[in-house]
Protein backbone atom coordinates (compact mmCIF):
# COMPACT_ATOMS: atom_id res chain seq x y z
CA UNK A 1 0.00 0.00 0.00
CA UNK A 2 1.55 3.47 -1.00
CA UNK A 3 2.03 5.92 2.13
CA UNK A 4 1.55 8.79 -0.16
CA UNK A 5 -1.06 10.91 0.41
CA UNK A 6 -3.61 12.64 -1.69
CA UNK A 7 -5.00 15.87 -1.96
CA UNK A 8 -8.61 14.61 -0.91
CA UNK A 9 -7.02 12.57 2.03
CA UNK A 10 -6.00 15.97 3.60
CA UNK A 11 -7.83 17.43 6.36
CA UNK A 12 -10.22 20.14 5.38
CA UNK A 13 -10.36 23.38 7.32
CA UNK A 14 -14.00 24.08 8.28
CA UNK A 15 -16.42 25.78 6.24
CA UNK A 16 -16.77 28.73 8.75
CA UNK A 17 -12.85 29.55 8.81
CA UNK A 18 -12.78 31.36 5.57
CA UNK A 19 -15.75 33.46 6.13
CA UNK A 20 -14.54 34.25 9.39
CA UNK A 21 -11.24 35.27 8.99
CA UNK A 22 -12.78 37.36 5.91
CA UNK A 23 -15.21 39.03 8.50
CA UNK A 24 -12.50 40.16 10.73
CA UNK A 25 -10.57 41.58 8.23
CA UNK A 26 -13.48 43.72 6.62
CA UNK A 27 -14.14 44.70 10.65
CA UNK A 28 -10.72 46.02 10.73
CA UNK A 29 -10.72 47.63 7.80
CA UNK A 30 -13.91 49.66 8.59
CA UNK A 31 -12.90 50.39 12.15
CA UNK A 32 -9.72 51.89 10.54
CA UNK A 33 -11.71 53.97 8.08
CA UNK A 34 -13.80 55.19 10.53
CA UNK A 35 -11.24 56.57 12.70
CA UNK A 36 -9.53 57.98 9.97
CA UNK A 37 -12.82 59.85 8.81
CA UNK A 38 -13.70 60.73 12.32
CA UNK A 39 -10.37 62.20 12.83
CA UNK A 40 -10.47 64.54 9.59
CA UNK A 41 -13.93 65.18 9.62
CA UNK A 42 -14.44 65.84 13.21
CA UNK A 43 -14.36 69.66 12.74
CA UNK A 44 -17.05 69.50 9.83
CA UNK A 45 -19.24 67.14 12.18
CA UNK A 46 -19.19 69.47 14.66
CA UNK A 47 -19.69 72.47 13.00
CA UNK A 48 -22.36 70.26 11.15
CA UNK A 49 -24.19 69.31 14.49
CA UNK A 50 -23.93 73.03 15.49
CA UNK A 51 -26.01 73.88 12.47
CA UNK A 52 -28.50 71.59 13.62
CA UNK A 53 -28.93 72.76 16.68
CA UNK A 54 -29.05 76.02 15.56
CA UNK A 55 -31.85 75.37 13.55
CA UNK A 56 -34.04 73.69 16.07
CA UNK A 57 -33.45 76.37 18.26
CA UNK A 58 -34.86 78.35 15.82
CA UNK A 59 -37.80 75.88 14.40
CA UNK A 60 -40.59 77.21 17.27
CA UNK A 61 -40.51 80.56 15.42
CA UNK A 62 -40.57 79.19 11.90
CA UNK A 63 -43.25 76.59 12.72
CA UNK A 64 -45.08 80.08 14.06
CA UNK A 65 -44.99 81.89 10.73
CA UNK A 66 -45.42 78.64 8.64
CA UNK A 67 -48.93 78.78 10.71
CA UNK A 68 -50.00 82.15 10.04
CA UNK A 69 -49.32 81.25 6.57
CA UNK A 70 -46.32 81.73 5.58
CA UNK A 71 -44.02 79.63 3.36
CA UNK A 72 -41.33 77.77 5.21
CA UNK A 73 -38.40 78.72 3.46
CA UNK A 74 -39.61 82.53 3.76
CA UNK A 75 -39.91 81.91 7.29
CA UNK A 76 -36.98 80.65 7.76
CA UNK A 77 -35.20 83.31 5.40
CA UNK A 78 -36.93 86.33 7.64
CA UNK A 79 -35.79 84.50 11.01
CA UNK A 80 -31.84 84.91 9.75
CA UNK A 81 -31.90 88.29 8.01
CA UNK A 82 -34.11 89.56 11.51
CA UNK A 83 -30.64 88.06 13.98
CA UNK A 84 -28.73 88.97 11.43
CA UNK A 85 -30.39 92.70 11.68
CA UNK A 86 -29.98 92.45 15.50
CA UNK A 87 -26.41 91.31 15.69
CA UNK A 88 -25.68 94.01 13.87
CA UNK A 89 -27.12 96.49 15.19
CA UNK A 90 -25.75 95.65 18.48
CA UNK A 91 -22.42 96.14 17.13
CA UNK A 92 -23.48 99.31 15.47
CA UNK A 93 -24.24 100.35 18.81
CA UNK A 94 -21.84 98.91 21.24
CA UNK A 95 -18.99 97.98 18.79
CA UNK A 96 -16.80 100.94 19.15
CA UNK A 97 -16.94 100.75 22.55
CA UNK A 98 -16.61 97.04 22.88
CA UNK A 99 -13.69 97.02 21.02
CA UNK A 100 -11.91 99.70 23.33
CA UNK A 101 -12.71 98.23 26.52
CA UNK A 102 -11.66 94.92 25.10
CA UNK A 103 -8.32 95.95 24.24
CA UNK A 104 -8.06 98.12 26.97
CA UNK A 105 -8.86 95.04 29.34
CA UNK A 106 -6.38 92.96 27.56
CA UNK A 107 -3.59 95.25 28.84
CA UNK A 108 -4.70 96.35 32.25
CA UNK A 109 -5.32 92.97 33.02
CA UNK A 110 -1.78 91.54 34.24
CA UNK A 111 -1.70 94.95 36.42
CA UNK A 112 -4.79 94.57 37.85
CA UNK A 113 -4.03 90.96 38.81
CA UNK A 114 -0.42 92.07 40.53
CA UNK A 115 -2.26 95.54 42.40
CA UNK A 116 -5.16 92.87 43.74
CA UNK A 117 -2.24 90.12 44.89
CA UNK A 118 -0.21 93.16 46.64
CA UNK A 119 -3.56 94.18 48.41
CA UNK A 120 -4.19 90.69 49.35
CA UNK A 121 -0.36 90.23 50.67
CA UNK A 122 -1.20 93.24 52.89
CA UNK A 123 -4.52 92.85 53.87
CA UNK A 124 -4.23 88.97 54.53
CA UNK A 125 -0.41 88.43 55.41
CA UNK A 126 -0.03 86.48 52.44
CA UNK A 127 3.10 86.12 50.30
CA UNK A 128 1.51 85.42 47.08
CA UNK A 129 3.62 86.16 43.75
CA UNK A 130 3.41 89.75 42.30
CA UNK A 131 4.43 91.58 39.49
CA UNK A 132 6.78 90.03 36.60
CA UNK A 133 6.82 86.49 38.37
CA UNK A 134 2.92 86.50 38.80
CA UNK A 135 2.98 85.79 35.05
CA UNK A 136 6.03 84.71 34.43
CA UNK A 137 6.54 87.56 32.22
CA UNK A 138 10.24 88.62 30.78
CA UNK A 139 10.55 90.45 27.43
CA UNK A 140 12.04 87.30 25.58
CA UNK A 141 8.75 85.67 27.29
CA UNK A 142 7.01 88.48 24.86
CA UNK A 143 9.27 88.20 21.70
CA UNK A 144 8.22 84.61 21.76
CA UNK A 145 4.64 84.88 22.35
CA UNK A 146 4.58 87.77 19.55
CA UNK A 147 6.46 85.56 17.10
CA UNK A 148 4.21 82.50 18.03
CA UNK A 149 0.72 84.50 17.97
CA UNK A 150 0.99 87.16 15.96
CA UNK A 151 0.68 86.00 12.38
CA UNK A 152 1.69 87.97 9.35
CA UNK A 153 -0.72 89.89 7.04
CA UNK A 154 -1.28 86.72 4.97
CA UNK A 155 -2.26 84.91 8.00
CA UNK A 156 -4.82 87.41 9.31
CA UNK A 157 -6.39 87.26 5.62
CA UNK A 158 -6.61 83.55 5.61
CA UNK A 159 -7.79 82.88 8.82
CA UNK A 160 -10.60 85.52 8.48
CA UNK A 161 -11.62 84.07 4.96
CA UNK A 162 -11.79 80.46 6.80
CA UNK A 163 -13.64 81.88 9.29
CA UNK A 164 -16.31 83.56 7.18
CA UNK A 165 -16.10 80.34 5.06
CA UNK A 166 -17.04 78.22 7.71
CA UNK A 167 -19.95 80.99 8.97
CA UNK A 168 -21.40 80.73 5.70
CA UNK A 169 -21.33 76.83 5.44
CA UNK A 170 -23.35 76.60 8.76
CA UNK A 171 -25.66 78.76 7.78
CA UNK A 172 -26.46 77.48 4.29
CA UNK A 173 -26.65 74.13 6.48
CA UNK A 174 -29.06 75.61 8.97
CA UNK A 175 -31.12 77.60 6.48
CA UNK A 176 -31.95 73.66 4.76
CA UNK A 177 -32.17 72.01 8.27
CA UNK A 178 -34.92 74.29 9.49
CA UNK A 179 -36.94 74.88 5.38
CA UNK A 180 -36.70 71.32 4.93
CA UNK A 181 -37.55 70.11 8.41
CA UNK A 182 -40.79 68.35 7.83
CA UNK A 183 -39.35 66.57 4.44
CA UNK A 184 -36.23 66.10 6.24
CA UNK A 185 -37.86 63.65 9.19
CA UNK A 186 -40.34 62.12 6.39
CA UNK A 187 -37.27 61.25 4.24
CA UNK A 188 -36.00 59.55 7.10
CA UNK A 189 -38.76 57.60 8.64
CA UNK A 190 -39.70 56.17 5.57
CA UNK A 191 -37.00 53.96 5.39
CA UNK A 192 -37.86 52.20 8.06
CA UNK A 193 -41.23 50.12 8.83
CA UNK A 194 -44.57 51.46 9.81
CA UNK A 195 -44.34 50.25 13.49
CA UNK A 196 -41.02 52.28 13.91
CA UNK A 197 -41.58 55.65 12.15
CA UNK A 198 -43.59 56.53 14.81
CA UNK A 199 -40.75 56.39 17.32
CA UNK A 200 -38.73 58.02 14.90
CA UNK A 201 -40.76 60.49 15.11
CA UNK A 202 -41.18 60.67 18.95
CA UNK A 203 -37.21 60.45 19.26
CA UNK A 204 -37.08 63.68 16.48
CA UNK A 205 -39.86 65.82 18.58
CA UNK A 206 -37.91 64.96 21.80
CA UNK A 207 -34.24 66.21 20.75
CA UNK A 208 -35.38 69.14 18.99
CA UNK A 209 -37.64 69.99 22.14
CA UNK A 210 -34.79 69.73 24.58
CA UNK A 211 -32.13 71.57 22.71
CA UNK A 212 -33.24 73.56 21.27
CA UNK A 213 -35.18 74.27 24.59
CA UNK A 214 -31.72 74.24 26.34
CA UNK A 215 -30.26 77.28 24.09
CA UNK A 216 -33.35 78.94 23.83
CA UNK A 217 -33.36 79.15 27.81
CA UNK A 218 -29.59 79.50 28.27
CA UNK A 219 -29.71 82.34 25.71
CA UNK A 220 -32.10 84.12 27.72
CA UNK A 221 -30.90 83.89 31.29
CA UNK A 222 -27.59 85.12 29.38
CA UNK A 223 -29.32 88.42 28.37
CA UNK A 224 -30.89 89.01 31.82
CA UNK A 225 -27.26 88.23 33.88
CA UNK A 226 -25.17 90.27 31.13
CA UNK A 227 -28.03 92.97 31.08
CA UNK A 228 -28.13 93.30 35.56
CA UNK A 229 -24.33 92.67 35.84
CA UNK A 230 -23.55 95.84 33.12
CA UNK A 231 -25.94 98.03 34.66
CA UNK A 232 -24.55 96.96 38.26
CA UNK A 233 -21.26 97.65 36.88
CA UNK A 234 -21.85 101.24 35.51
CA UNK A 235 -23.38 102.35 38.63
CA UNK A 236 -20.28 101.54 41.08
CA UNK A 237 -17.86 102.53 37.96
CA UNK A 238 -15.96 99.34 37.16
CA UNK A 239 -14.20 100.24 33.86
CA UNK A 240 -14.66 98.06 30.98
CA UNK A 241 -18.17 97.07 32.09
CA UNK A 242 -19.35 96.12 28.87
CA UNK A 243 -17.10 92.87 27.71
CA UNK A 244 -16.93 91.76 31.49
CA UNK A 245 -20.88 91.99 31.43
CA UNK A 246 -20.56 90.04 28.66
CA UNK A 247 -18.02 87.61 29.76
CA UNK A 248 -20.19 86.96 33.24
CA UNK A 249 -23.42 86.29 31.00
CA UNK A 250 -21.87 83.61 29.08
CA UNK A 251 -19.72 81.96 31.02
CA UNK A 252 -21.94 81.69 33.87
CA UNK A 253 -24.57 80.28 31.58
CA UNK A 254 -22.63 77.81 28.81
CA UNK A 255 -20.06 76.71 31.64
CA UNK A 256 -21.61 74.07 33.95
CA UNK A 257 -20.41 74.13 37.24
CA UNK A 258 -17.59 76.80 37.16
CA UNK A 259 -19.05 79.10 35.37
CA UNK A 260 -20.72 80.82 37.53
CA UNK A 261 -17.18 81.10 39.85
CA UNK A 262 -15.58 82.01 36.90
CA UNK A 263 -18.04 84.54 35.30
CA UNK A 264 -17.80 86.92 38.63
CA UNK A 265 -14.23 86.27 39.46
CA UNK A 266 -13.11 88.44 36.30
CA UNK A 267 -14.94 91.44 37.31
CA UNK A 268 -14.23 91.34 41.01
CA UNK A 269 -10.69 91.47 40.00
CA UNK A 270 -10.58 94.14 37.84
CA UNK A 271 -13.00 96.13 40.43
CA UNK A 272 -10.53 95.23 43.26
CA UNK A 273 -7.57 96.49 41.43
CA UNK A 274 -8.98 100.08 41.14
CA UNK A 275 -11.04 99.73 44.25
CA UNK A 276 -11.03 97.04 46.92
CA UNK A 277 -14.06 97.64 48.51
CA UNK A 278 -15.60 97.10 44.71
CA UNK A 279 -14.35 93.71 44.62
CA UNK A 280 -16.54 92.82 47.29
CA UNK A 281 -19.57 94.61 45.92
CA UNK A 282 -19.33 92.89 42.66
CA UNK A 283 -18.73 89.45 44.56
CA UNK A 284 -21.98 90.34 46.84
CA UNK A 285 -23.94 91.25 43.83
CA UNK A 286 -23.01 87.94 42.27
CA UNK A 287 -23.73 85.91 44.80
CA UNK A 288 -27.21 87.48 45.46
CA UNK A 289 -27.97 87.49 41.70
CA UNK A 290 -27.19 83.89 41.75
CA UNK A 291 -29.98 83.34 44.12
CA UNK A 292 -32.40 85.03 42.35
CA UNK A 293 -32.13 83.60 38.95
CA UNK A 294 -31.85 80.29 41.18
CA UNK A 295 -35.05 80.75 42.80
CA UNK A 296 -37.15 82.92 40.71
CA UNK A 297 -35.65 82.87 36.83
CA UNK A 298 -34.75 79.96 36.30
CA UNK A 299 -37.61 77.63 37.28
CA UNK A 300 -39.69 79.44 34.90
CA UNK A 301 -37.21 79.88 32.15
CA UNK A 302 -36.28 75.71 31.68
CA UNK A 303 -39.48 74.56 32.82
CA UNK A 304 -39.79 72.50 29.56
CA UNK A 305 -35.81 71.12 29.32
CA UNK A 306 -34.29 69.25 31.12
CA UNK A 307 -33.02 69.40 34.40
CA UNK A 308 -29.01 68.04 34.03
CA UNK A 309 -26.88 66.63 36.87
CA UNK A 310 -23.81 69.23 37.53
CA UNK A 311 -21.44 66.96 37.34
CA UNK A 312 -22.80 64.83 34.39
CA UNK A 313 -22.78 68.32 32.37
CA UNK A 314 -19.90 69.00 33.48
CA UNK A 315 -17.99 65.86 32.47
CA UNK A 316 -19.86 66.49 28.99
CA UNK A 317 -18.55 69.47 28.32
CA UNK A 318 -14.48 68.00 28.63
CA UNK A 319 -16.00 64.84 26.71
CA UNK A 320 -16.94 67.51 23.90
CA UNK A 321 -14.24 69.61 24.12
CA UNK A 322 -11.71 66.56 24.15
CA UNK A 323 -13.30 64.97 20.83
CA UNK A 324 -14.17 68.10 18.38
CA UNK A 325 -12.78 70.95 20.65
CA UNK A 326 -14.54 74.47 21.42
CA UNK A 327 -17.64 73.37 18.94
CA UNK A 328 -17.89 70.05 20.86
CA UNK A 329 -17.76 71.93 24.48
CA UNK A 330 -20.68 73.82 23.28
CA UNK A 331 -22.66 71.47 21.74
CA UNK A 332 -22.28 68.64 24.36
CA UNK A 333 -24.34 69.80 27.02
CA UNK A 334 -27.54 69.45 24.38
CA UNK A 335 -26.27 66.14 23.66
CA UNK A 336 -26.51 65.01 26.95
CA UNK A 337 -30.08 66.93 27.33
CA UNK A 338 -31.36 64.84 24.23
CA UNK A 339 -30.10 61.27 25.78
CA UNK A 340 -31.36 61.85 29.50
CA UNK A 341 -34.73 62.66 27.14
CA UNK A 342 -34.91 59.90 26.21
CA UNK A 343 -33.84 57.50 28.18
CA UNK A 344 -36.47 59.35 30.50
CA UNK A 345 -38.87 58.94 27.82
CA UNK A 346 -38.20 55.15 26.97
CA UNK A 347 -36.52 53.89 29.58
CA UNK A 348 -37.87 51.48 32.65
CA UNK A 349 -37.63 52.38 35.98
CA UNK A 350 -38.88 49.99 38.81
CA UNK A 351 -39.87 50.56 42.46
CA UNK A 352 -37.10 50.04 45.03
CA UNK A 353 -37.63 47.60 47.39
CA UNK A 354 -37.25 47.78 51.24
CA UNK A 355 -34.81 45.92 52.25
CA UNK A 356 -34.84 45.39 56.21
CA UNK A 357 -31.73 45.24 58.34
CA UNK A 358 -33.38 45.06 61.50
CA UNK A 359 -31.67 42.12 63.47
CA UNK A 360 -35.29 41.09 65.03
CA UNK A 361 -36.68 39.67 61.70
CA UNK A 362 -37.10 36.25 62.32
CA UNK A 363 -35.24 33.56 60.33
CA UNK A 364 -36.48 31.09 57.54
CA UNK A 365 -39.08 28.64 59.28
CA UNK A 366 -38.02 24.98 59.67
CA UNK A 367 -41.49 24.25 57.77
CA UNK A 368 -39.65 25.82 54.70
CA UNK A 369 -37.05 23.53 55.03
CA UNK A 370 -39.05 20.43 55.30
CA UNK A 371 -40.38 21.01 52.21
CA UNK A 372 -37.03 20.16 50.51
CA UNK A 373 -35.92 16.70 50.92
CA UNK A 374 -32.13 15.99 50.84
Amino acid sequence: MSNDVTATDRPRAPRWVRPTIIAVLLAVAFYQMSGWLFHNLKGFLGLLFLAWLFSVTIEPIVDLLERRGLRRGAGTGIVLVSLFILVVGFFALFGALLAEQVAQLLTTLPDALSRVTDWANRTFDTNFKTGDDLLHITPDTVRDLAQRFTPGVLGVVSTLVGALFQLLTMLLFVFYMSAQGPQMRRTISSWFPARQQKVITEVWETAVDKAGGYVVSRLILAAFSTFFTGIFLLIIGVPYWLPLAIWTGVVSQFIPTLGTYLAIALPAIIAAAAQPLDGVWVIVFGTLYQQVENYLLHPRITARTVAIHPAVAFGSVIVGATLFGPIGALVSVPVVAILQALVESYGTRYQLVEHSTSAEEPPDSDEDDSTHPE
